[in-house]
């Protein structure tokens, strides 16, 4: 068996991303403009998050170190959920330790060998995890494609559909709308991942399906807590009696342990900072669309759209490391994705905005992007 891995990973290592590590470039000096974080509102060191931390690791409380299914009657667990319920619109959340935790977990509770999960091409990882842990079948449909959808749905009945609101390599939009029309119309239930949208779309920072009015018509959300609440840890929000079904029966709830105090009181802090602070998602915006502009401009095929994720297409390995490379030789560091994250021969440098960087290194970054695709070609 060994001669077997040991072979595998000859061959991982003979190929071109693996040997050259593609997706580390050069360590970022001390002019460097970084675009890779996910930090999206600027909060990871924010005071109040910070004081938060530092009260509950020094408090009186004890932490939990044991699976999460004993932690029911944790004061501060519970009364975190139950704010993000609240902000959710929804019935009740779980706190998991991931977002993949979270989606791999729900698949599981939703999902069995009976069951036709429609899933976009282009889903998180942690989606398809979650249909292969579940035993159920996945229906792909094309990426961001209702009639796509619909085709499959009319053909293989109910089942459960599951998409990401932003997708994370790309930026594209879920065209939500039209996947809740087809849920609707073919009797299936919609699982969205709002991890790069929650804190920063919608009416306070309640994601997507608050932002088009549909979060009682999308039956369940999940989100990382990696990304605009800065933590590490994932929330699945959904109907109250199968919340407390996910929490005793998901595999990812039983067999890990708990997410820590300190860590719940930073969440905690975050979120009433997030539900507050509307001038980070509005600064946030009017700086992704002022990048994003710039960069239509210099004849960058990019989305159209208003996500702070913003795709430069490399194409193969080689040519992404050439990109890679002539943009951090000009402080421009961004985050290399490549297969298994994106299709293969479609790599991509993702710049990522965040709503303190300054429009001077904007301006930069646009002045990059254009004489680096002058010179290279690429784009």
């Amino acid at each position: 068996m060994l001669d077997a891995v040991n072979r595998r990973f000859r061959d991982w290592k003979s190929g071109y991303a693996a040997a050259n590590l593609i997706v580390v470039g050069r360590k970022p000096g001390p002019e460097a403009i970084l675009l890779a974080s996910n930090d999206y509102l600027s909060l990871a060191r924010h005071p109040q998050i910070v004081r938060a931390m530092t009260e509950a690791v020094t408090g009186t409380h004890s932490d939990v170190l044991m699976s999460t299914v004993y932690v029911q009657y944790l004061d501060v667990q519970r009364q975190y959920e139950a704010s993000v319920a609240d902000y959710l619109g929804s019935e009740a959340a779980v706190l998991c330790q991931s977002g993949w935790t979270a989606n791999d977990g729900a698949i599981q509770v939703l999902a069995d060998s009976d069951t036709p999960v429609y899933v976009d091409i282009g889903a998180h990882a942690s989606l398809w995890q979650g249909i292969q842990s579940a035993g159920a079948k996945p229906r792909p449909f094309r990426h961001n494609d209702p009639e796509s959808l619909a085709t499959i749905a009319r053909r293989y009945g109910p089942g459960l559909i599951v998409a990401d609101a932003v997708y994370s390599t790309t930026g594209d939009i879920c065209p939500l709308r039209a996947f809740v029309e087809v849920a609707e119309r073919y009797g299936c239930v919609i699982l969205l991942d709002e991890s790069h949208s929650a804190g920063v779309r919608g009416p306070a920072g309640a994601g997507l399906a608050a932002e088009l009015g549909l979060a009682e018509r999308v039956h369940f959300r999940t989100f990382s807590l990696s990304k605009a609440f800065v933590g590490r840890g994932g929330i699945v929000a959904g109907p109250s009696h199968l919340m407390e079904y996910f929490r005793f029966v998901a595999r990812p709830s039983v067999f890990s342990s708990a997410v820590l105090l300190h860590d719940v009181a930073a969440f905690s802090a975050a979120l009433e900072i997030i539900r507050q602070d509307d001038w980070r998602r509005e600064a946030l915006k009017r700086k992704s669309d002022y990048l994003r502009r710039g960069l239509l401009a210099t004849g960058w095929p990019i989305a159209d759209n208003d996500a702070p994720i913003i795709a430069l297409p490399g194409g193969t390995d080689e040519r992404t490391v050439q990109l890679r490379d002539a943009l951090e030789s000009r402080n421009v560091f961004g985050a290399v994705f490549c297969a298994p994250s994106t299709p293969k021969n479609r790599a991509l440098v993702r710049l990522t905005v965040n709503a303190s960087v300054p429009e001077s290194d904007l301006d930069a970054v646009i002045a990059a992007c254009a004489t680096v695709r002058q010179e290279t070609g690429i784009g």
